[in-house]
């Protein structure tokens, strides 16, 4: 505990350090950086709960932002309040898929899990492609071009939602884990499940709902993500492996260490994009430290 909270304290001293000596790439990670935490808290909850690494996390955020993008373009409802019919759709259907794909297989070995969820991707991919094709959608809408001026620096506005939604997001599911009697049920299925089956809680609908909810919280993340992204078949794709990079360096069931690990590799990305030439390396950011983050784990294991 005492080392999580050491670690915790170095990284907020590195980031107000940036702040201070690029200030732009301070604000635009933090903005990026907690957009990256709120996509990958539902996949560590799966990860953490269900033991599953779902490959197609990224698809579901992709169907979100369609789905955004179809309300908007036939009917002209704005993505904020879309998201009311989104999210509620997205909780169904990742319960769908639960039911109908990944339960049946939960005792399978991991690596045809992998597999399984991979699959899932690849035609929730060639669906869109079907469906919308491969040509890039876009929302306008006034709100989502507006800036403001923090310290001399001019910055975008609306990121900072994803600032906001990402805290609200990690709160709402640290009370939900240890307040509520269904989180509480949750928590212990993640920690022993067969232990949680002995003393009366239904494990599979735990399964179920976490499931679910996973892919209720992408929706949302979707709905905020819509107005400020080019929406494409493959735009999900590179979320599912920036989270689970997260979720590596943070380590399962740090929640908040999750958030706190996307602003701060976001803030090293824009470090590295604000070099002359260097622009291109910043997608390596996330994998190098996954690699990093892996390695030091094992190290660790061993020593122990």
């Amino acid at each position: 505990m005492r080392r999580n909270v050491v670690g915790y304290l170095i990284l907020v001293v590195v980031l107000l350090i940036v702040a201070l000596f690029r200030p732009y790439a301070f604000f635009y990670g933090l903005q990026r950086g907690s957009l990256y935490g709120m996509i990958a808290l539902p996949l560590a909850l799966i990860l953490g709960i269900v033991g599953l690494l779902n490959l197609a996390h990224g698809e579901f955020l992709t169907l979100s932002l369609y789905l955004t993008y179809f309300l908007f373009d036939r009917f002209k409802i704005d993505p904020l309040v879309s998201m009311l019919m989104i999210v509620p759709f997205l909780l169904a259907f990742g319960f769908f898929v639960y039911k109908l794909v990944i339960e049946r297989s939960l005792k399978a070995h991991h690596l045809n899990l992998l597999l399984l969820t991979f699959g899932v991707s690849i035609v929730m991919v060639e669906t869109f492609n079907i469906v919308w094709t491969s040509r890039p959608r876009n929302i306008y809408v006034p709100y989502a071009t507006t800036s403001v001026n923090i310290f001399g620096v001019r910055v975008g506005g609306y990121e900072f939602f994803y600032t906001l939604i990402a805290m609200m997001v990690l709160i709402g599911l640290l009370i939900f884990l240890k307040k509520t009697r269904l989180g509480q049920a949750t928590y212990a299925v993640g920690q022993n499940p067969k232990g949680a089956a002995i003393v009366g809680i239904n494990v599979k609908l735990v399964y179920a709902f976490v499931f679910s909810l996973a892919a209720g919280l992408v929706a949302l993340a979707g709905a905020f993500l819509s107005v400020r992204s080019s929406i494409f078949p493959h735009v999900g794709g590179p979320f599912t492996m920036k989270s689970f990079s997260l979720t590596a360096m943070a380590g399962l069931g740090n929640l908040p260490g999750i958030v706190l690990a996307g602003i701060v590799l976001a803030v090293a990305e824009e470090i590295v994009k604000s070099i002359p030439r260097y622009t291109g390396w910043a997608d390596l950011v996330f994998f190098v430290v996954l690699i990093v983050a892996i390695v030091l784990k094992s190290f660790r294991r061993r020593e122990g």
